[in-house]
């Protein structure tokens, strides 16, 4: 329950931003640019049409993916057991996590956005490379804090490695779920389970 709470707050950063100051340094800026386009795509009337949904959930993919490290997600969600993995099931296990986590989030998007509204509060630099944007998200009388916590890269662009909703980290949550899993099953058989939740996310997806 905590991680489907936790994944539909999320979707609802993409949508809608009140700046609380005037500031646009990179880490804010890096996850507001995408906040626009995925407006625009969200309110294309040619994406309202029934069965257009798939089309615009590929257009708002293409606009979030490059926000997230999903090599730094993979391997502090698997944490420790990381070095378990041979390169090739370090590969594909990235590769069907970040489809998962991507098909969650914009599904969460398209589905059950209400006009909430995201405050930005500040972003603080813990060093060169490491820093965190403090959002909020208001709704109605409620308002849940929402933290995204990023890495400066080789490329010299700031990714976002993990996400805290009212203090519980996205990241931790899955860790909890995969160690749990690989106490008793090697990584391939952790890689099994994912490809087939994604095997069944895709088709009620295409549904």
């Amino acid at each position: 329950m905590i991680l489907k709470h936790m994944l539909g707050t999320l979707a609802f950063f993409l949508l809608t931003t009140i700046p609380a100051a005037a500031v646009s340094m990179e880490p804010m800026a890096t996850i507001k640019a995408p906040v626009d386009a995925v407006i625009v795509i969200l309110n294309d009337p040619e994406h309202k049409v029934k069965g257009n949904k798939s089309a615009q959930r590929d257009e708002i993919w293409k606009v979030v993916k490059p926000m997230f490290d999903f090599d730094e997600i993979a391997k502090r969600a698997v944490a420790r057991n990381w070095s378990d993995f041979n390169d090739a099931e370090k590969a594909e296990f990235t590769d069907v996590f970040a489809q998962f986590l991507g098909n969650t989030y914009i599904d969460k998007i398209q589905g059950e956005y209400h006009n909430e509204q995201i405050v930005y509060l500040g972003q603080d630099f813990y060093s060169d490379t490491y820093a965190e944007v403090k959002t909020q998200i208001v709704r109605e009388t409620l308002k849940i804090p929402v933290n995204y916590r990023m890495l400066k890269g080789g490329e010299d662009r700031w990714m976002v490695y993990d996400i805290i909703v009212e203090g519980v980290s996205l990241v931790k949550n899955y860790r909890t779920q995969f160690a749990s899993i690989l106490s008793k099953d090697k990584p391939a058989q952790l890689i099994q389970q994912l490809n087939d939740k994604l095997a069944k996310q895709n088709k009620r997806l295409a549904e």
